[in-house]
């Protein structure tokens, strides 16, 4: 079977004056099921993804992106179990204003800052969340790209 789905993703990476991360709790299924993310969301048809990090940072944090300092990497994700692909794009960005957020879907619960070692604590160990994350904010070169062929695999550099 093929895929069914191609989604495109752009997240933030949002560091306060200590080095944490900011990283948001989303409840999809609104059952009380929290997991944690980078900020960011689903790039909108004909938007670019460095303007889908503003918007959805901005709706899921109240905070304002000020600038794009780099792209940090890329995360592939083939997911066979549900015939999906999904392609991440992390922005490394500078920010101001106070956490406020206010998810217009409804799914966002909770947003604050986290030291980098309790990053995948929250990303529940999800290997394509937490690692190229990590590999990051410990000095990897931005711009690289990671491959996943799942949600707990382990991944490819290149």
């Amino acid at each position: 079977m093929g895929l069914r789905r191609e989604l495109l993703v752009a997240a933030g990476i949002l560091l306060d004056q200590q080095g944490r991360v900011l990283l948001v709790g989303n409840d999809w299924s609104r059952r009380g099921r929290v997991r944690y993310t980078l900020p960011g969301g689903m790039v909108e048809p004909g938007e670019a993804t460095h303007q889908a990090v503003v918007r959805e940072v901005y709706e899921e944090t109240g905070l304002v992106i000020r600038r794009h300092l780099h792209m940090a990497y890329v995360v592939q994700i083939e997911d066979l179990r549900r015939h999906e692909r999904t392609l991440a794009i992390a922005f490394h960005v500078e920010w101001e204003g106070l956490l406020n957020p206010g998810d217009p879907d409804g799914h966002v619960v909770e947003a604050r800052f986290f030291a980098p070692d309790e990053v995948c604590v929250r990303m529940e160990t999800r290997k394509p969340l937490c690692e190229p994350l990590l590999q990051y904010l410990q000095g990897a070169a931005p711009g690289r790209f990671y491959a996943y062929k799942g949600w707990s695999e382990a991944g490819e550099i290149v």
